[in-house]
Protein backbone atom coordinates (compact mmCIF):
# COMPACT_ATOMS: atom_id res chain seq x y z
CA UNK A 1 0.00 0.00 0.00
CA UNK A 2 1.66 3.30 -0.71
CA UNK A 3 2.02 6.71 1.21
CA UNK A 4 -1.16 8.26 -0.78
CA UNK A 5 -3.24 5.44 1.06
CA UNK A 6 -2.22 5.13 4.12
CA UNK A 7 -2.46 8.96 4.78
CA UNK A 8 -5.63 9.17 3.04
CA UNK A 9 -8.79 7.40 3.52
CA UNK A 10 -11.28 9.64 1.26
CA UNK A 11 -10.27 7.79 -1.91
CA UNK A 12 -9.79 4.35 -0.54
CA UNK A 13 -12.89 1.53 0.45
CA UNK A 14 -12.98 2.25 4.13
CA UNK A 15 -13.21 -2.09 4.09
CA UNK A 16 -10.22 -2.78 1.51
CA UNK A 17 -8.21 -0.59 4.20
CA UNK A 18 -9.73 -1.53 6.99
CA UNK A 19 -8.43 -5.35 5.94
CA UNK A 20 -5.35 -3.95 4.92
CA UNK A 21 -4.33 -2.19 8.16
CA UNK A 22 -5.82 -5.37 10.41
CA UNK A 23 -3.46 -7.72 8.36
CA UNK A 24 -0.74 -5.13 8.12
CA UNK A 25 -0.97 -5.04 12.15
CA UNK A 26 -0.92 -8.84 12.76
CA UNK A 27 2.64 -9.16 10.76
CA UNK A 28 3.97 -6.14 12.66
CA UNK A 29 2.60 -8.21 15.70
CA UNK A 30 4.51 -10.84 15.22
CA UNK A 31 7.94 -9.35 14.80
CA UNK A 32 10.63 -9.30 17.11
CA UNK A 33 11.21 -6.11 16.67
CA UNK A 34 7.78 -4.54 17.68
CA UNK A 35 7.80 -6.01 20.97
CA UNK A 36 11.30 -4.70 21.24
CA UNK A 37 9.75 -1.12 20.53
CA UNK A 38 6.89 -1.40 22.48
CA UNK A 39 9.22 -2.33 25.72
CA UNK A 40 11.35 1.07 24.86
CA UNK A 41 7.45 2.54 24.53
CA UNK A 42 6.12 1.08 27.74
CA UNK A 43 9.16 2.42 29.63
CA UNK A 44 8.87 5.56 28.67
CA UNK A 45 5.26 5.88 29.19
CA UNK A 46 4.58 9.09 31.87
CA UNK A 47 8.40 9.15 32.09
CA UNK A 48 8.04 13.04 32.25
CA UNK A 49 5.10 13.79 34.08
CA UNK A 50 4.50 17.63 34.90
CA UNK A 51 7.22 18.42 32.74
CA UNK A 52 7.43 21.04 29.09
CA UNK A 53 8.59 20.01 25.63
CA UNK A 54 8.68 21.82 22.41
CA UNK A 55 8.23 20.37 18.98
CA UNK A 56 9.92 21.84 16.25
CA UNK A 57 7.62 21.90 12.86
CA UNK A 58 9.73 22.56 9.47
CA UNK A 59 8.23 25.85 8.42
CA UNK A 60 10.47 28.56 7.37
CA UNK A 61 9.31 30.90 10.41
CA UNK A 62 11.51 27.78 12.68
CA UNK A 63 14.83 30.02 12.21
CA UNK A 64 12.97 32.69 13.55
CA UNK A 65 13.00 31.40 16.95
CA UNK A 66 15.75 31.43 19.27
CA UNK A 67 16.77 27.59 19.87
CA UNK A 68 19.31 28.74 22.78
CA UNK A 69 16.24 28.86 24.71
CA UNK A 70 16.08 25.24 24.50
CA UNK A 71 18.94 23.81 26.05
CA UNK A 72 17.29 22.61 29.35
CA UNK A 73 13.97 21.28 27.47
CA UNK A 74 13.11 18.40 25.97
CA UNK A 75 12.96 18.99 22.07
CA UNK A 76 11.27 16.95 19.67
CA UNK A 77 12.81 17.46 15.58
CA UNK A 78 10.68 16.47 13.07
CA UNK A 79 11.79 14.74 9.55
CA UNK A 80 14.77 16.50 8.32
CA UNK A 81 15.34 18.62 11.53
CA UNK A 82 19.04 17.37 10.85
CA UNK A 83 19.14 20.05 7.43
CA UNK A 84 19.79 22.58 10.59
CA UNK A 85 23.01 21.54 12.24
CA UNK A 86 25.29 22.97 10.56
CA UNK A 87 23.60 26.13 10.93
CA UNK A 88 23.56 25.90 14.69
CA UNK A 89 25.04 23.82 17.51
CA UNK A 90 21.23 22.92 18.97
CA UNK A 91 20.54 19.04 18.32
CA UNK A 92 16.97 17.61 19.59
CA UNK A 93 16.34 15.04 22.24
CA UNK A 94 14.54 12.97 20.00
CA UNK A 95 13.21 13.01 15.98
CA UNK A 96 10.35 11.62 14.62
CA UNK A 97 9.33 10.53 11.19
CA UNK A 98 6.47 8.78 9.88
CA UNK A 99 6.77 9.54 5.82
CA UNK A 100 7.98 6.62 4.29
CA UNK A 101 9.84 9.29 1.03
CA UNK A 102 11.46 11.07 3.96
CA UNK A 103 12.44 8.26 5.63
CA UNK A 104 14.15 6.86 2.25
CA UNK A 105 15.49 10.08 1.84
CA UNK A 106 16.71 10.97 4.97
CA UNK A 107 18.15 7.44 5.79
CA UNK A 108 21.61 7.91 5.15
CA UNK A 109 21.16 10.42 8.20
CA UNK A 110 19.13 8.41 10.40
CA UNK A 111 21.34 5.64 10.19
CA UNK A 112 24.30 6.76 11.37
CA UNK A 113 22.87 9.46 14.29
CA UNK A 114 22.89 8.71 17.81
CA UNK A 115 19.72 10.42 18.36
CA UNK A 116 17.28 8.61 19.73
CA UNK A 117 14.57 7.87 17.10
CA UNK A 118 10.88 7.20 16.62
CA UNK A 119 10.27 5.37 13.08
CA UNK A 120 7.18 4.68 11.40
CA UNK A 121 7.22 0.88 11.49
CA UNK A 122 7.14 0.56 7.47
CA UNK A 123 10.36 3.13 7.73
CA UNK A 124 12.62 -0.42 8.96
CA UNK A 125 13.43 -1.24 5.50
CA UNK A 126 15.21 2.38 5.44
CA UNK A 127 16.36 2.33 9.21
CA UNK A 128 18.42 -0.15 10.89
CA UNK A 129 17.29 -1.34 13.48
CA UNK A 130 19.46 -0.89 16.99
CA UNK A 131 19.30 0.74 20.26
CA UNK A 132 18.36 4.13 19.60
CA UNK A 133 15.92 3.24 17.06
CA UNK A 134 11.90 3.09 18.34
CA UNK A 135 9.65 1.82 15.48
CA UNK A 136 5.84 3.24 16.10
CA UNK A 137 3.35 1.51 14.25
CA UNK A 138 -0.04 3.23 12.09
CA UNK A 139 -3.12 0.60 12.29
CA UNK A 140 -6.03 3.10 12.35
CA UNK A 141 -7.62 4.51 9.72
CA UNK A 142 -10.13 6.60 11.86
CA UNK A 143 -9.37 9.57 13.34
CA UNK A 144 -8.33 8.92 17.11
CA UNK A 145 -5.45 10.41 19.73
CA UNK A 146 -3.33 7.66 21.24
CA UNK A 147 -2.92 8.52 24.86
CA UNK A 148 -0.66 5.22 24.97
CA UNK A 149 1.72 4.68 21.53
CA UNK A 150 3.13 1.09 23.01
CA UNK A 151 0.21 -0.25 20.48
CA UNK A 152 -0.49 1.89 17.55
CA UNK A 153 -0.87 5.29 16.65
CA UNK A 154 -2.87 8.03 13.56
CA UNK A 155 -0.81 9.44 12.08
CA UNK A 156 -3.51 12.42 11.48
CA UNK A 157 -2.03 13.76 8.54
CA UNK A 158 0.74 15.47 9.94
CA UNK A 159 4.02 14.26 11.59
CA UNK A 160 3.30 16.90 14.52
CA UNK A 161 -0.01 15.13 16.02
CA UNK A 162 2.37 12.01 15.64
CA UNK A 163 5.03 14.07 18.34
CA UNK A 164 1.83 15.47 20.05
CA UNK A 165 0.78 11.85 21.01
CA UNK A 166 4.23 10.72 21.88
CA UNK A 167 4.39 14.08 23.94
CA UNK A 168 1.10 12.91 25.93
CA UNK A 169 2.52 9.05 26.05
CA UNK A 170 5.57 10.46 27.56
CA UNK A 171 3.52 12.29 30.29
CA UNK A 172 4.21 15.82 29.34
CA UNK A 173 2.08 18.46 30.98
CA UNK A 174 2.86 21.34 28.43
CA UNK A 175 3.83 21.33 25.11
CA UNK A 176 4.73 24.20 22.52
CA UNK A 177 4.83 23.87 18.77
CA UNK A 178 7.29 25.77 17.16
CA UNK A 179 7.98 26.39 13.26
CA UNK A 180 3.89 25.18 12.42
CA UNK A 181 3.56 27.59 9.95
CA UNK A 182 0.66 25.85 8.53
CA UNK A 183 0.62 27.22 5.01
CA UNK A 184 2.75 26.37 1.99
CA UNK A 185 3.60 28.44 -0.80
CA UNK A 186 3.06 25.02 -3.46
CA UNK A 187 -0.74 24.81 -4.17
CA UNK A 188 -2.63 21.38 -5.15
CA UNK A 189 -4.95 18.91 -4.17
CA UNK A 190 -3.87 17.60 -0.60
CA UNK A 191 -1.88 13.93 0.19
CA UNK A 192 -1.00 14.31 -3.70
CA UNK A 193 2.40 12.96 -4.44
CA UNK A 194 4.60 15.57 -6.32
CA UNK A 195 8.25 16.05 -8.04
CA UNK A 196 9.58 19.47 -6.36
CA UNK A 197 11.52 21.95 -8.30
CA UNK A 198 15.02 23.24 -7.51
CA UNK A 199 14.60 24.54 -4.38
CA UNK A 200 12.10 24.33 -1.36
CA UNK A 201 10.12 27.68 -0.47
CA UNK A 202 7.72 25.68 1.78
CA UNK A 203 10.25 24.74 4.65
CA UNK A 204 13.40 25.99 7.17
CA UNK A 205 15.60 25.04 4.70
CA UNK A 206 15.46 25.06 0.58
CA UNK A 207 17.25 21.84 -0.08
CA UNK A 208 15.01 20.32 2.48
CA UNK A 209 12.47 18.93 -1.13
CA UNK A 210 14.21 19.99 -3.87
CA UNK A 211 16.15 18.41 -6.69
CA UNK A 212 13.38 16.31 -8.32
CA UNK A 213 12.81 14.62 -5.53
CA UNK A 214 9.02 13.29 -4.20
CA UNK A 215 6.76 14.55 -1.89
CA UNK A 216 3.30 14.69 -0.71
CA UNK A 217 1.28 17.84 -0.55
CA UNK A 218 0.22 18.99 2.94
CA UNK A 219 -3.92 17.99 3.75
CA UNK A 220 -4.01 21.40 5.97
CA UNK A 221 -8.11 20.39 6.39
CA UNK A 222 -7.45 17.23 7.77
CA UNK A 223 -4.27 18.72 10.07
CA UNK A 224 -6.60 20.97 11.48
CA UNK A 225 -9.12 18.21 12.22
CA UNK A 226 -6.17 16.37 13.92
CA UNK A 227 -4.81 19.64 16.27
CA UNK A 228 -8.53 20.20 17.56
CA UNK A 229 -8.57 16.60 17.93
CA UNK A 230 -5.17 16.63 20.18
CA UNK A 231 -6.42 19.93 21.77
CA UNK A 232 -9.60 18.79 23.64
CA UNK A 233 -7.43 15.49 24.82
CA UNK A 234 -5.04 17.60 26.48
CA UNK A 235 -7.06 20.06 27.68
CA UNK A 236 -9.35 17.39 29.20
CA UNK A 237 -6.40 15.56 30.96
CA UNK A 238 -5.38 19.06 32.59
CA UNK A 239 -2.33 19.68 29.87
CA UNK A 240 -1.76 22.12 27.31
CA UNK A 241 -0.52 22.76 23.85
CA UNK A 242 0.64 26.15 23.14
CA UNK A 243 1.77 27.28 20.00
CA UNK A 244 4.82 29.79 20.10
CA UNK A 245 5.41 29.77 16.49
CA UNK A 246 6.66 33.47 15.10
CA UNK A 247 3.64 33.87 12.85
CA UNK A 248 2.08 31.66 10.62
CA UNK A 249 -1.57 30.53 10.23
CA UNK A 250 -1.88 27.94 12.87
CA UNK A 251 -4.85 29.44 15.43
CA UNK A 252 -5.80 26.56 17.03
CA UNK A 253 -3.55 26.63 19.92
CA UNK A 254 -3.10 29.62 22.19
CA UNK A 255 -0.10 31.70 20.97
CA UNK A 256 2.75 32.13 23.46
CA UNK A 257 6.06 33.74 22.92
CA UNK A 258 8.54 30.96 23.25
CA UNK A 259 10.80 32.51 26.17
CA UNK A 260 7.33 33.06 28.30
CA UNK A 261 6.43 29.21 27.61
CA UNK A 262 10.21 28.28 28.78
CA UNK A 263 10.31 30.50 31.98
CA UNK A 264 6.38 29.89 33.16
CA UNK A 265 5.91 27.25 35.62
CA UNK A 266 3.75 24.72 34.97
Amino acid sequence: MNEEIANSTATVNPYTLGLYLVFDRLKWDLSAESWKSRKKLRSLKDKYSNQKAVILCNGPSLLKSDLGLLDNVFTFGLNKINLMFDKNRFRPSCIVANNLLVIEQNADFYNETDIPLFIDSKGKKFVTPRKNVTYIHTSSPRLKFARDCSISIYQGFTVTFVALQLAYHMGFNEVALIGCDHNFVTKGPANKSVTSGETDPNHFDPNYFAGGVKWQLPDLFQSEVSYHMANSVYEASGRKIWNATVGGQLEIFQRIELSDFINKKS
